[in-house]
């Protein structure tokens, strides 16, 4: 197992990261507090320069490679992450992404200057090639999630989280490879240990509710949901030892209820959240079990990405 990172790795990347990443707002949503008969709080992870949480960790792993050549793979926000790193410390940057990778994410992460691959559809396959693709060209592969660096860059939201605001009961983290929550149940579990850290997941890839009810890795064969940011085949290593001890229950939210809550934060909020950004008040919105959450609840929008193609069908519903 890799070395498991803790608060002091996350104090550092925020070091390394302050004048890059944004330390974004933490708002409450007096319409959705009301509608929930909770206090919400929304961190707007979708206002960071690549409109994602993932510069995060991106910035803090790459700013300490020495090779001037990096290989990502990545559905379309890792990836975006990565070549704005990589434009901003002088390296070579080539990005796997899937066959039906967003067309949006795929034109910026080329606009940043790095190299796209299309290959596959599961985040496995882009994963092979990219490794593949680092052994020939002498670069440095960049994972999305399983990778301490990336975790502990992560991590840094869920300071900005406790530092922010006092006495929370509970923050909802959406879950792709597992590094958002990773971090943030770190960080939030060392700063305020009382606050419950809960996943949420599309229905169709709930691959670490699986893994935590079996007590085991669980590999997915085909996720498979609209928010192309939390379906891959599996957390992380380091995540899945990690969210073993933080995470204190998890919500699985279907398709329909993510794009409902997508024209939610729009119509109340007047935040463009992409799918796996509004996946936390999805959960909400479903109410399963929403009562363990406590009253005062921070959702964390991760991302912005949306395509114009979904925004026009999430407006005109």
């Amino acid at each position: 197992m890799k070395d498991i990172p803790g608060i002091t790795e996350i104090l550092a990347a925020r070091d390394r990261i302050k004048e890059v990443a944004a330390r974004t707002p933490l708002v409450e949503s007096p319409a959705l507090s009301t509608m929930f008969g909770r206090e919400v709080y929304l961190k707007l992870e979708c206002f960071q320069p690549t409109k994602v949480f993932k510069i995060r960790g991106a910035y803090n792993k790459i700013s300490q490679l020495t090779s001037d050549r990096v290989v990502a793979a990545s559905s379309g926000n890792h990836g975006m992450a990565v070549a704005y790193s990589s434009r901003l410390l002088g390296k070579r940057c080539t990005v796997v992404v899937p066959e039906t990778a967003v067309q949006e994410k795929v034109k910026t992460i080329a606009e940043f200057g790095a190299e796209v691959v299309k290959f596959g559809v599961y985040s496995n396959q882009r994963e092979t090639k990219a490794r593949e693709i680092a052994a020939e060209s002498g670069a440095v592969f960049v994972p999305p999630f399983n990778d301490s660096d990336v975790i502990a860059g992560q991590g840094t939201c869920g300071l900005e989280i406790a530092e922010q605001l006092k006495d929370f009961d509970s923050v909802i983290v959406p879950v792709g490879g597992g590094g958002l929550i990773s971090g943030i149940s770190t960080a939030v579990k060392a700063l305020s240990p009382k606050s419950r850290v809960f996943s949420v997941e599309p229905e169709g890839a709930a691959k670490l509710s699986a893994s935590l009810r079996e007590g085991r890795l669980v590999h997915l064969e085909s996720p498979h949901s609209i928010a192309d940011g939390l379906i891959p085949n599996s957390v992380g290593e380091i995540g899945f030892e990690i969210c073993k001890e933080n995470v204190d229950g998890s919500f699985e939210v279907t398709d329909e209820e993510v794009v409902s809550a997508m024209g939610l934060l729009i119509r109340e909020a007047h935040v463009f959240a992409e799918p796996s950004g509004a996946a936390p008040v999805a959960a909400l919105l479903a109410g399963r079990e929403v009562e363990r959450l406590g009253r005062r609840v921070v959702c964390v929008v991760s991302g912005g990405n949306v395509s114009l193609e979904l925004l026009r069908k999430v407006l005109g519903s």
